[in-house]
């Protein structure tokens, strides 16, 4: 990597923003989202998404987090996502309600908490047929503009998997859309290739994406198993010269515990 001048000195609340900015934003984006160049599907369309359960390790600053993510269905069709974790006196805790029609994700409700000395909270919300989305960032509400590309930075990762799944070839760059604090941002995410990552639960095919960034110093990248449902492996953020990575240790899938056999 391109090294870096340092602007600020590392902190232990800039390590927890970090992780938190990682397993709530990396496993990346859209509302309505298509591949670049390309909205293919595959013959038989996948209309859902099986539940799971997946715990990932970070190491930053000397310090590791333990961080779990879980997938929910219910009778009524509605999915609830649920992410968090906690390190010394920091905490977060995040949720997002959504359905799926046919293969797109239609938002509903996201909310983030922060816990300890980094007390946040952030919440968006959709209605429908609303051209407004409203926002609660730093004690503040926001409406912002809505439209069938846009989701909350939790349900975007589960519209990135279903996108994925119905894609004829999913090694493509992708365009993603995101409400988050007071704006809604455009995300670029641009194939890297095909890795095979050693993990704690051995070597794991994998596909490579890298976002883009307005800001030359930060770097991010995802890497996603499509023999697990295109399941986060590994995340890998880097700003100020300090990487920060996150990496799954477990899962399972509909119940399943996933193997790397």
């Amino acid at each position: 990597m391109a090294s870096r001048s340092r602007r600020r000195a590392f902190s232990i609340p800039g390590t927890y923003l970090s992780v938190a900015w990682l397993c709530a934003l990396l496993t990346l984006p859209p509302g309505g989202p298509a591949l670049a160049g390309e909205a293919a599907a595959a013959t038989a369309p996948v209309t859902g998404l099986r539940p799971y359960t997946a715990t990932y390790r970070t190491s930053a600053s000397g310090m590791d987090l333990t961080l779990t993510r879980q997938l929910r269905s219910s009778d009524d069709g509605s999915y609830t996502l649920t992410n968090g974790g906690k390190i010394l006196v920091f905490g977060f805790h995040e949720v997002s309600v959504f359905r799926v029609e046919g293969t797109t994700v239609l938002p509903g409700t996201y909310v983030y908490q922060g816990s300890g000395l980094i007390n946040r909270r952030r919440e968006v919300h959709f209605a429908p047929g609303s051209d407004t989305i409203r926002s609660l960032y730093k004690d503040r509400w926001y409406d912002l503009p809505n439209s069938d590309k846009t989701l909350d930075r939790m349900s975007q990762q589960e519209q990135l998997r279903l996108l994925l799944l119905n894609a004829a070839n999913p090694r493509r760059d992708l365009t993603l859309r995101v409400a988050d604090g007071k704006r809604v941002k455009d995300y670029q995410l641009l194939f890297v290739g095909d890795e095979v990552l050693d993990t704690p639960l051995g070597e794991i095919p994998t596909l490579h994406f890298q976002r883009l960034h307005d800001d030359p110093e930060r770097e991010s990248d995802i890497w996603l198993a499509p023999g697990w449902d295109y399941l986060m492996v590994k995340t890998v953020h880097v700003e100020d010269d300090r990487p920060v990575e996150v990496m799954l240790t477990s899962a399972s899938i509909d119940g399943v515990p996933v193997t790397a056999d």
